[in-house]
């Protein structure tokens, strides 16, 4: 049996190593029980590429398998589907969607409030009485005047203002010769057609502070009588021109420049007791 044998592990040897991958595992028995016959003198050597060890046969069966017949390829980790691919810095997304430092709306920024009128305010202007008894308009325009610096006579006024002797037309008047004279065009005229109602008792009280925190003295034309705040009495049942060139407790009361009577050249009124002077006429502010 031994010859047998011998030839039987030589063969194994000598054949190509995918062919007898079948017989490894008998192989292997067959050299662990005839290791020291296989070194016998009396067999032919054999060829020094064919005399490997079975631990060597082993490594080059399994490395001719991997040339010679066909494999199921196994993913790497590194590229197995499940795996998360790692997200570089400079793809990440919550990079960049990083919030940016917000820059301020101009259309949005708190604008700076406009200072409060004062409280009190009197223009510093030049009175001037009227010259002839019909002249009041005349007169009350050019002390109006006087508070924006404009010097200009009464009776150049009155031709302006188309003053007879029976007197100036309306408060239409003093705001289109105002307006001549003021840059800008900033009168307005106000009509006051019956009794002063509240919103026009409103609307002459802060027309009086816009007027004089601008600089100008506004021009009233009353019927009537009215009390000042010292209790003075002032009657012009057929009408009159005045000016108002000042205001204190936020307009609630108004200085009048009058030119009726240069003993007595100004005076408070308050303003509802103007509104209701002024009823059935009006005012240039």
């Amino acid at each position: 049996m031994q010859p047998y044998l011998k030839r039987q592990l030589r063969r194994l040897v000598t054949e190509r190593p995918y062919q007898i991958i079948a017989g490894s595992a008998a192989a292997l028995v067959l050299a662990g029980g005839t290791g020291a016959a296989l070194t016998t003198a009396d067999e032919a050597p054999v060829r020094q590429e064919n005399t490997a060890s079975v631990a060597d046969l082993g490594g080059r069966l399994g490395d001719t398998a991997g040339r010679s017949e066909a494999r199921i390829t196994v993913p790497s980790p590194s590229a197995s589907p499940s795996a998360s691919p790692s997200a570089s810095p400079s793809a990440s997304p919550s990079a960049s969607a990083a919030p940016t430092a917000k820059t301020a709306d101009p259309d949005t920024t708190t604008r700076k409030a406009k200072p409060k009128p004062p409280s009190t305010k009197v223009l510093d202007y030049d009175y001037q009485a009227q010259t002839t008894y019909y002249y009041c308009g005349p007169a009350a325009v050019r002390n109006a005047l006087s508070a924006n610096g404009i010097e200009r006579s009464q009776d150049t006024l009155a031709v302006a203002l188309g003053t007879t002797e029976m007197g100036t037309n309306s408060a239409e008047d003093t705001t289109r010769v105002l307006n001549q004279q003021v840059k800008g065009d900033p009168y307005r005229t106000r009509m006051i057609p019956g009794a002063a109602t509240r919103g026009q008792i409103d609307q002459l009280q802060a027309d009086v502070v816009r007027a004089v925190n601008d600089g100008r003295a506004v021009v009233s034309n009353v019927a009537g009588d009215a009390t000042d705040t010292n209790g003075g009495w002032h009657s012009f049942p057929g009408g009159h021109y005045i000016a108002v060139v000042g205001y204190q407790n936020d307009g609630r009361t108004v200085r009048i420049a009058d030119s009726a009577d240069p003993s007595l050249p100004s005076y408070w009124v308050t303003t509802i007791d103007l509104a209701n002077w002024m009823a059935t006429r009006g005012y240039s502010a």
